[in-house]
């Protein structure tokens, strides 16, 4: 039996990818400490004792009481023969109970509701998941939705799931429709599954996307109903499990949001038979071909460009807008010519002065990281770069000329022209107003605290100690994590409590069509050792005029736990989000967190302040990037409570996304503290003493 198929029938026995590797190591290597695996295995300490802890609870990994313990595993024998005894003891109880449970069904009436509510679901475990996507084929009446990579089709085949769509009884009337990135890497993968595609009837076609549009997220549409898409974590991508957690839902609101980005992708996209036939033949249409050399490809490239009359225009990179900024001399003899150039590239910290210099030259916009580099020369020439999946996860997205796309059809030229002017147009211009210019330079505090008040002393307090990065170290936070207890108190006016979670910030600049203001939305993903117990909440903040002039002012405060409304109360008191402190359900605010991205998704409307404005059910992604960093602050509050906080971050791509948007904001407009905590002290603890002097020594 090989490790993977070891692996696998562990992972079927309920222990994710990393439990089952520190099992595997541990059964073989006999007793060992936590260090030693941490450094054999290359994985962080938190990680090892969140796994060690669940190995414990399931019996199968003891540890010494020993400081510092040694863990060991029982034999894969026992491991095997235990999990065999529970089901069958499970199913033995199921057919003991099953007449009692038909009896019991039968005497339960439920009334019918006119409306089904909105709710969220999350998935775990790939048995379940692929069940439940088999649950809703079956269920389909007209219209089945699918985005997938070619290799989880493969999966989805494993799992019979291609078969059950084959057999739908309403087949001949129900359309399925699939959308997946073709490549030569995975093209005898999918002429496979095409060749077993039986012929009954089915209403089945399969298209790939243009301009090498990244597909995400990986997603299931049934009927405009419902939706479940998957979370990949962006880290450690050789250990994490592709499709281990799903999340479902059938809000309305953000199943049309979801179907809106199907649609605009089915509409962009190209049958996969004619697909399939330009990858084995290397030229698509006439006129059409790939350059390898990378020389060649330059100089093709350069002579195109320098005989533009009309237009450039350019899909590029964060870096690649970097290596721009150093052309401004091409540029400025483009706008001598008339051309007109237009630039969309993801805008993050390290190109913000490159922009600044190319909007003095060419028109600028801001789009997500998930594209190929394009560029169309007076609606004649085409090219486009590829950018590998790895360049995309560092960033490392400097233009390259190793092999390039080419193309001067017509017809060809204009379809992608006309997507691009399609994104040109759903792209946002980089908003001068940055989180960095409301919160200063060192990331997110548990309160926003824009960077002019920080001595206006305005709304949401001041800052009077701060280590800035380089302080403390990232492993300091994460251990003081790892290693929290729980403290209680039953009194949070009157007692310091201690929060440990996962923070997101991001500053929102809606299109006018949205009918929505400005807002600074901070997420917060409470952890269960929290002295108020595990929470996902919400706060949101508007850009008010105050008597002492514009601020961000949090408006209203959203979370699913009753135990911490008060606290919330007295933490913005004398602020609007005091009077307006809103206790939601747990399946109306999901907020998850994988690896280095966060996802908060309501299904309920939110009242903002001034009343007209309500936000209305709605999705935010929020996508940690670069090196992480580390800092610690100490804040006073209007309200008299003393926050202190040290936290692990990184700077964030920021996607918000309703029925009627797909708005993505600017690059810089997002910060993710994976690794955060915040200790509380209220006005009666701190001491009035304490805090004149504090303010004596405020830094700013």
């Amino acid at each position: 039996m090989s490790q993977e198929k070891v692996l696998k029938t562990l992972g079927d026995l309920g222990l994710t990818r990393l439990d089952s590797k520190i099992y595997v190591y541990l059964a073989k290597r006999g007793p060992q400490k936590g260090n030693q695996i941490s450094k054999a295995l290359k994985i962080q300490k938190y990680q090892l004792y969140r796994s060690l802890k669940k190995l414990q609870s399931k019996a199968i990994v003891s540890a010494t009481l020993e400081h510092p313990a040694r863990f060991s595993a029982v034999s894969f024998e026992k491991v095997i023969d235990l999990f065999i005894r529970a089901k069958l003891e499970e199913a033995k109880s199921i057919q003991h109970e099953k007449s009692d449970l038909l009896s019991t069904w039968q005497t339960i009436q439920v009334e019918a509701t006119p409306e089904v509510p909105a709710r969220f679901m999350v998935i775990e475990g790939r048995n379940i998941i692929y069940s439940r996507i088999k649950q809703m084929m079956n269920e389909t009446k007209s219209q089945l939705s699918i985005i997938s990579t070619v290799s989880g089709l493969a999966r989805a085949d494993q799992f019979g799931l291609l078969d059950a769509g084959f057999r739908h009884p309403r087949r001949s009337k129900v359309q399925f429709r699939l959308l997946t990135h073709l490549s030569e890497q995975n093209l005898r993968t999918m002429k496979s599954l095409l060749n077993e595609t039986p012929k009954t009837g089915l209403r089945f076609e399969i298209r790939n996307p243009n301009l090498g549009l990244r597909l995400f997220p990986r997603m299931v549409i049934r009927d405009g109903e419902e939706v479940m898409f998957f979370i990949t974590p962006k880290v450690d991508m050789a250990l994490s499990e592709p499709d281990k957690v799903c999340l479902w839902t059938n809000c309305n609101s953000l199943v049309d949001s979801f179907s809106a980005i199907f649609e605009e992708l089915w509409r962009n996209s190209m049958d996969i038979e004619r697909k399939i036939a330009e990858i084995e033949t290397g030229k698509p249409t006439p006129k059409t071909f790939v350059i390898s050399d990378a020389k060649a490809v330059k100089k093709k490239y350069d002579e195109i460009l320098q005989s533009a009359k009309e237009e450039i225009l350019l899909l590029t990179s964060s870096k690649g807008l970097i290596e721009l900024g150093k052309k401004l001399a091409q540029l400025k003899k483009c706008n001598k010519k008339g051309v007109s150039v237009k630039i969309m590239a993801p805008v993050v910290k390290e190109n913000v002065d490159a922009v600044e210099q190319l909007s003095k030259l060419c028109a600028v916009r801001h789009v997500p990281i998930h594209y190929w580099g394009t560029t169309i020369v007076d609606g004649k020439h085409l090219f486009q770069f590829k950018t590998t999946s790895a360049d995309l996860q560092e960033l490392k997205l400097t233009p390259r000329f190793n092999k390039a796309y080419y193309t001067d059809d017509v017809e060809w030229v204009e379809m992608m022209k006309t997507a691009l002017n399609d994104i040109w147009r759903s792209a946002q211009t980089p908003s001068a107003v940055t989180l960095e210019s409301m919160v200063g330079p060192y990331g997110p505090p548990a309160v926003p605290i824009p960077k002019h008040m920080l001595q206006a002393k305005i709304i949401d307090g001041k800052i009077i100690d701060f280590k800035p990065p380089g302080t403390i170290t990232e492993k300091e936070v994460m251990n003081k994590i790892i290693y929290a207890q729980k403290i209680a108190a039953k009194d949070p006016a009157k007692e310091v409590s201690r929060m440990y979670a996962s923070i997101g910030i991001a500053a929102i600049h809606p299109p006018d069509y949205l009918n929505l203001p400005e807002m600074l939305i901070h997420i917060d993903k409470v952890e269960k050792q929290s002295t108020f117990g595990a929470e996902d909440a919400l706060t949101i903040f508007l850009w008010l005029e105050t008597p002492r002039g514009h601020v961000y002012v949090p408006v209203a405060t959203v979370g699913d736990s009753p135990q911490v409304q008060p606290i919330r109360r007295a933490m913005f008191a004398n602020t609007p989000a005091g009077q307006n402190v809103q206790l939601v359900k747990k399946d109306e605010l999901q907020v998850r967190v994988h690896g280095n991205t966060m996802f908060a998704g309501w299904t309920v409307p939110i009242t903002l302040y001034p009343p007209p404005y309500v936000l209305p059910p709605a999705c935010l992604l929020i996508e940690g990037y670069g090196n992480v960093k580390t800092l610690a602050v100490t804040l006073l509050n209007p309200s008299g409570f003393k926050s202190e906080i040290e936290e692990n971050y990184f700077d964030a791509f920021v996607t918000f996304m309703h029925s009627s948007s797909k708005y993505s904001g600017p690059g810089t407009d997002g910060l993710f503290a994976r690794d955060y905590i915040m200790i509380k002290t209220p006005p009666q603890t701190c001491g009035k003493a304490t805090m004149q002097s504090e303010e004596k020594n405020t830094a700013v």
